[in-house]
């Protein structure tokens, strides 16, 4: 699955079944609430003071395989 900051995590955590783990070990721990999965990359890591686009790219890299 290839992810943009404009994908909903919602749709990330339905498609793939690791992207969980993923979130959690870049310190997202709030992906199991039901407000966070309607939220897009860019807003997620907004909220957490993260960059957006490198996060997406090394999602994209981690799950470039599947």
């Amino acid at each position: 699955m290839h992810i943009t900051v404009d994908t909903i995590i919602g749709d990330i955590l339905r498609r793939e079944t690791d992207a969980a783990a993923f979130f959690r070990e870049a310190g997202m721990h709030c992906i199991e609430c039901p407000a966070a999965r309607g939220e897009t990359i860019a807003e997620a890591c907004a909220v957490h003071g993260m960059d957006a686009e490198q996060f997406a790219a090394a999602f994209n890299a981690r799950f470039a395989t599947k």
